[in-house]
């Protein structure tokens, strides 16, 4: 088994090494004795050590390259490395082995005997990254901005949107509907079933031009309001008012 170690290093440095190209060399490590004691230390490439300041209006910002290494160890825990790898990429590969098609390959590397911790060597440029760091960190998510001049594009705030206007036109249109004679409303609703035996409520109100609670009280009188089947939640009427049903037939 494979005896491995576990490095913990700042996140700016694991930021600068996945910029690395070409081959992906990110630095030297170096690793020698002092009175018996191993003493291990990473050089930053030269190349990665200018960092993004995103704007800064500042001098241009480098990351430290020194990195020695505190060694220490796992203090009588049991911790391993693993390796996991998709089902697309064993099948790629060639690798793939299981019970079955479309699992995750999990490997054991090895077992952690030692921990390592990078940290930076305190220098003039680190000190400068950490002052940027603790300026980003500080500044809010959202900031509030004057503006000189009114705003001029089409996306201006409305007291009430067209829709919103034409859905309480409406709506008042139908509350100063007038009740007519019961009489006059039998005979445009006979009139409107002659042309068609199945009418919806909304229809009904359009043709009769009549509140909606008191054209159901007298459709109750008159009419079938269909629950179910082919057409449901429309209205036809009862059988003994379809008289102009059995004059079509005599003819």
């Amino acid at each position: 088994m494979t005896l491995t170690h576990q490095a913990c290093v700042p996140k700016y440095l694991a930021q600068q090494w996945a910029k690395a190209s070409g081959r992906g060399e990110v630095g030297k490590l170096r690793i020698s004795k002092n009175q018996g004691k191993a003493e291990v230390a990473f050089t930053l490439n030269e190349e990665l050590t200018t960092l993004d300041s995103k704007g800064e209006k500042t001098s241009i910002v480098h990351v430290p390259r020194e990195h020695p290494f505190t060694m220490q160890t796992v203090g009588g825990q049991t911790l391993a490395v693993f390796t996991e790898t998709s089902s697309g990429q064993a099948e790629a590969d060639g690798s793939a082995s299981g019970p079955g098609p479309g699992l995750d390959k999990i490997a054991l590397e090895g077992v952690v005997v030692q921990r390592a911790e990078c940290r930076p060597a305190v220098s003039e440029n680190y000190m400068r990254l950490k002052k940027l760091q603790i300026e980003a960190s500080s500044k809010p998510m959202r900031l509030s901005q004057q503006l000189d001049k009114a705003v001029t594009t089409n996306y201006k705030p409305v007291a009430n949107h067209a829709n919103n206007l034409e859905y309480e036109k409406k709506k008042k249109e139908e509350g100063k509907r007038a009740r007519a004679d019961k009489q006059q409303v039998l005979d445009m609703l006979f009139s409107a079933f002659e042309k068609h035996q199945y009418y919806n409520i909304k229809d009904l109100v359009d043709i009769t031009k009549q509140p909606v609670i008191y054209l159901k009280e007298i459709l109750r009188d008159i009419g079938i309001y269909n629950v179910k089947g082919t057409h449901k939640n429309t209205w036809e009427l009862k059988p003994e008012y379809r008289h102009y049903q059995g004059e079509e037939k005599s003819e």
